[in-house]
Parts: C-alpha cells; structure tokens; sequence
C-alpha cells in the first residue's frame, strides 16, 4: 500500500511536466503538394523528439525523400535511398537536429515542396513560465501548484484507505 502511495504521489508530481509527442501533418489541411510556404507553416511550431511528421498526398502525384541541407539546398535527389510513395507517409522523429524532406518529382522542390525542421530535445520543452508570489495576507503561505496537486492526490489517495 505504502508503494502504491508513493508511486500515486511520483505521477502527481510529474505529470505535469511530461511531454505528450505530437503528431504533426505537414501542410495540415493542404498536405504535401506544390506551391505552398510550409516555411510559414513550421512557423511557430516546436518539434520534439518522439513527435512524428505525416506527409498527406495523392498515391503516385508526390513523394517524401529524406536529404541533406546540401540536397535540399540543390533540391537534389539523394544517391542513395528510396522515396516514401504510400500517400500517408509517418516519419516518426527520433533524434534531435534539422531534418529536410524533399519532394523527388521533378520540378516540385523548386515549386516549394520542401520542408526543414529543427527537432528538439524532449527534455527542452520550454517550462511554464514562473508567476510572482502575490501580496496580501496569503503571500506567507503560497504552495506551488505542482506541490499542491501531489498533496491532493495523497491525501486523496490516503483517504480511501483511512
């Protein structure tokens, strides 16, 4: 009971700072297609590791290569590799740095099908932001709300066994 406790007391703790992976589709409604600023898209987006990118297309209209800063810069095929083709393409996102995606049919980079990202660490997501203690007779007594929330649980927790 005393473990059960604990363990109840560690996920209350913790759980607010856990970060959910995200499943992002690229160009949202839109998709992976030509002709769109999927610069603007990433724009105010944050890419973790464990998140994942779908690429939405029409079967045989696109398709997904995986390249370099160089080739995404050329818009160059890469020598070695073969192009996600499925339609519903899902590149889950294992470790941090840019990644660049290309579309390999030819004209379609130049026509803006390209997208770079910068995937994060997990444990980078951003904190929430600290708040100032309030003034007046309660500011002696202030609790965090993380601490708060754990004590709840706990007490809660005790109380079904009380």
């Amino acid at each position: 009971m005393v473990s059960m406790i604990a363990a109840v007391a560690v996920l209350a703790v913790l759980a607010p700072t856990m970060v959910s992976a995200k499943q992002y589709v690229v160009g949202d409604d839109k998709g992976w297609t030509k002709d769109f600023d999927y610069t603007t898209w990433t724009a105010g987006k944050q890419f973790f590791v464990g998140d994942s990118l779908v690429f939405n297309y029409a079967q045989g209209s696109h398709n997904v290569f995986k390249v370099n800063g160089t080739d995404f810069m050329q818009c160059s095929k890469p020598l070695v590799g073969a192009p996600l083709t499925t339609g519903s393409d899902e590149i889950p996102l294992k470790t941090t740095g840019r990644k660049w995606y290309i579309c390999g049919v030819s004209g379609h980079c130049s026509s803006g099908q390209k997208l770079v990202i910068t995937v994060l660490d997990g444990s980078a997501a951003p904190a929430p932001t600290p708040t100032s203690p309030s003034t007046g007779a309660a500011s002696g007594s202030i609790i965090s709300a993380g601490f708060a929330a754990a004590a709840m649980v706990v007490v809660g927790v005790l109380g079904m066994f009380m």
